[in-house]
């Protein structure tokens, strides 16, 4: 098996395993609060709340299911790309891959709502802050859109990402940022 469809594999694997604690507690937040009052973790503080959000992140834009799919599938599919570009041997390896996981589990674990109730399962309810209503899979996103944004400003440079520069060679990527008298 080549070294890249290893790479791969072990990704989707390790992101299934991220998926199933999230569709395990949806599935409980259906069984268990669903039709019923919120239920305090700590009394002011957390508290686990069904929600149905047929929007977006934290319930912004309701009802709009098929554009959800399409930024959905593009979004998996460049995740994809980067895993699948990312060089095993530098620096920035396991950093992008435990980020890119994140996010792609995340992504999947609310895409299977989506796809199979037109809605996806939120439960856990943060009051100080009167924060939206979150699940598991969003923890997942958040996390890894956070740890993402602190690597790109404190441990990462711009060079360092030039592996993705879909299919451009380095002199044309060189003279593409000359100003235009130079060219």
């Amino acid at each position: 098996m080549k070294p890249t469809t290893k790479r791969m594999l072990l990704f989707l694997v390790m992101a299934a395993i991220l998926i199933v604690p999230d569709q395990i507690t949806k599935q409980l937040a259906v069984e268990h609060l669903k039709g019923a009052e919120q239920i305090p973790i700590i009394k002011n503080v957390l508290y686990l709340l069904y929600v149905e959000n047929k929007g977006a992140a934290f319930g912004v834009f309701q009802g709009a299911q098929y554009m959800f799919y399409i930024i959905t599938v593009v979004v998996l599919l460049g995740i994809l790309y980067v895993v699948y570009k990312t060089p095993v041997k530098n620096r920035y390896f396991y950093p992008v891959i435990f980020v890119a996981e994140l996010v792609f589990a995340g992504a999947i674990g609310n895409f299977i709502d989506r796809v199979h109730q037109k809605y996806v399962v939120d439960f856990i309810y943060f009051s100080p802050i009167d924060f939206p209503v979150f699940n598991v899979a969003d923890i997942y996103v958040t996390c890894g859109c956070i740890i993402m944004v602190l690597l790109f400003l404190f441990y990462y440079k711009d060079e360092d990402f030039a592996y993705l520069n879909l299919g451009k060679s380095k002199k044309a990527m060189e003279k593409q940022e000359l100003p235009m008298e130079e060219k």
